[in-house]
């Protein structure tokens, strides 16, 4: 799973197979927790991270999301600055 980005102890992966499932989305390790974040609408999908490391990753989806979806479209990954 390609690292897109890393702040605060978190850690940014998209990953992408063929048929990868909908909708679009990022996954967020921190420790042993992880969240999976729908794109579009910026909810955890699922997961167990804690609430104010969802809070963070949050505020950076909400600056990367174009680039994000855009990624996902065409499966080019690219690093993205931190937080």
């Amino acid at each position: 799973m390609p690292e897109i980005s890393r702040f605060y102890g978190i850690v940014i992966k998209m990953y992408f197979k063929p048929k990868e499932h909908e909708p679009s989305h990022i996954h967020a390790l921190y420790g042993e927790f992880m969240g999976e974040f729908n794109i579009r609408t910026l909810e955890m999908i699922q997961g167990d991270l804690p609430s104010r490391a969802q809070e963070i990753v949050r505020e950076w989806l909400i600056m990367h999301q174009d680039e994000l979806q855009t990624m996902w479209d065409t499966q080019i990954i690219k690093k993205l600055p931190p937080l």
